[in-house]
This record gives C-alpha cells, structure tokens and sequence, in this order.
C-alpha cells in the first residue's frame, strides 16, 4: 500500500498539484490518466522518489519494496540480460554478489564462512535460489528467448531492450508497481502476456498509458489527474469516460430534466456493474460499483475533439423533390419526371 498526503508541487507559476491526498491498496490497478502536460510522468517520478514534492510526503509501509520502469533504454549496457532483470530486485542482487565475492576469495576465513552462511539465509528468504528461473520465465512470456539471456543489453535491439526493463520492474513480486507507458513499443503477443500478468497481479499496480485497451482490460479504478488534483474513481477507462460525461450533461443543463439525467446515470452504473464480468477482479470490482453514489462522479474538464452541425430548424419528411429534370448526353436523353428523397 502507498499513501500520498497533503501533496503539491508548482513549476514557475504553474500548479501542477495540490493537496492530494490518496491511498493506493493492494489488489487494485489503477490507471493514471490525465491532459498531456497535467504531470502524470512527474506524478509517478515522486512516488518512486525520483522528484521531492514541495509540500506532503508519500508513505509506504515498512519493509514493503516498489519496483519502477525504467525509462534510460542505455543504462545497462555492459551487463548480461539475466542479471539485469534479478538488479530489479536490489537487496536481492545486493546479497548474491556480496556472497559470490566471499566465495571467490583466495584466503577464505572463518569469518568469511559465518557471513556466507548469513547471506546465504537472507537469499534463500527471497526466494533467491529461484531468482533465474523467475527471471527466465518472465523473459521468455515477453518474448526474449532463452539464446538472449546471457547477452549483454548493447548487443540487444531497441524493442528487446524495452521487454527487459518491463521485466525487470516486475520480477521478484514487488509490492508496489509502476509502470509509466509499459506498452510502448511491445508486440501485441507482449502486451497481452502483459495484460494476463497484472490481471493475476495481487500487489499493487499504478499506471500511465495512452492504450485505452489497455487500460481498459487492466485497471480496477481510474485515477484522474484533474484541476491540480487526483481523485480516484472505481471502474476502468471506459467507465470512467462515459460516467464522467453523462455527469458533465447534468452540470450543463443543471437543473433541466436533472431528475431524468439522474437516472440515466444511476441506470449506466448499474448497467457496468452487471457486466463487470471480464477478469479475475470481477467480483470485488462488482462490489465497489453497486456502492458508488451518483454524487462521486465527478465531470472532466478536458475537452475530446469532435465535428457538430446544428440545424436551424427541423427538417421535414421529404429532404428533396425533382420534378421534369431532363440531362442529354452523348446524343442520350435521361428524364426524370418525378423523385423524392
């Protein structure tokens, strides 16, 4: 779980966010959306400690490990591929090497078999004697195949490179996941291994994405970046995008028809709750709709580009009315003497 409180954070003149105050549990997906430029990326940068926030501070539970997508393509480019999926787990990493460096010394000590014996406890907690299975099989289920496990990053392509950061933040079962635009660059056999991956995830994921799918198919809330703040809506994109505009109607027309358009509302969550039969997370997602008041959904400001014509008036049952229309062609006469439309 990770807590945001009272956060802000300006540029210039400019605010970007201000007293947030957010909690993230475990067990849910939440899509980070937002305008571009309203500081989704940034967001994500200071809850993975990246950026300090001016005002408010992000909390985690002690002991609990977040894991970030790395966003440097060259950062790793003298390392093996195998080894750069296990450094997504740090403590991890950090023990392997340490023992396997005891255990390369020439003049190995007493000393140095209690502290193996230490480290070699602390890996087998971490599951660590499982560690390049584990990283073989995410490799593998993203596409990169068993002949690139031991080539360093530089001899990889763009797109591979990509796939071994992505599994690098999830290995090892990170207690909090972010992934800021995970699909970029994937093949649609990647992004679906992925999908089936955080469907199954039982931990705590917060992403950025422009793959309404995507979104669509992982998330269990919406946290819409809005107004300077983040408010956090149950349901996926579509959900959130249908739910919001419905709410922006009722805020136009005010009181016009508003007990109408309440119910419309009521009868669209309903609707989506009923059919909210698509993952694993279903039931506990169900549970969450039916307790949704019409009162939490809130308008969007951004605006979706679209082409309107406004009639002036009510166009009538006949459109258009011919009458003897003659046409000569290449010596040719066409006639029509009477046709509606």
């Amino acid at each position: 779980m990770i807590t945001v409180t009272n956060l802000g954070l300006r540029f210039g003149d400019r605010k970007l966010f201000e007293d947030v105050n957010i909690k993230f549990t475990p067990g849910n997906c939440y899509g980070l959306i937002g305008a571009n430029g309203a500081g989704k990326s940034t967001f994500i940068k200071i809850l993975s400690g990246e950026l300090d926030a001016q005002t408010g501070d992000v909390h985690m539970q002690p002991g609990q490990r977040m894991a970030v997508l790395k966003q440097n393509h060259f950062e790793f480019e003298e390392f093996a591929v195998l080894e750069v999926v296990m450094m997504g787990h740090k403590r991890l990493y950090e023990v392997m090497k340490e023992k396997d460096a005891i255990y390369m010394k020439p003049d190995f000590s007493d000393e140095d078999g209690m502290k193996a014996a230490e480290l070699e406890g602390e890996f087998a907690e971490m599951n660590g004697y499982e560690a390049e299975s584990d990283a073989a099989i995410l490799l593998k289920g993203l596409g990169i195949n068993e002949d690139l496990h031991q080539k360093k990053m530089a001899d990889l392509t763009g797109n591979e490179k990509v796939k071994v950061l992505l599994t690098q933040a999830l290995f090892g079962n990170p207690d909090v996941l972010l992934l800021d635009e995970p699909t970029n660059h994937l093949d649609i056999e990647a992004i679906q291994w992925l999908e089936e991956f955080l469907i199954n995830f039982e931990n705590t994921v917060i992403v950025v994405s422009h793959d309404r799918h995507f979104l669509n198919k992982v998330c269990t809330h919406i946290a819409d970046l809005d107004f300077g703040k983040i408010q956090i809506f149950v349901g996926n994109y579509d959900f959130w995008y249908e739910s919001s505009q419905l709410a922006l109607k009722m805020a136009q027309e005010q009181n016009k028809k508003k007990e109408e358009k309440i119910k419309e509302l009521q009868a669209f969550v309903a609707r989506f709750s009923a059919n909210a039969s698509k993952s694993k997370q279903a039931t506990s997602r169900k549970k969450l709709l039916d307790k949704i008041e019409i009162d939490d959904i809130k308008p969007s400001s951004r605006k979706y580009p679209y082409v309107h014509f406004k009639p002036n008036r009510e166009i009538g049952n006949d459109l258009l009315q011919v009458e003897g229309l003659t046409k000569t062609s290449m010596a040719l006469k066409y006639s029509i003497m009477l046709a509606s439309l």
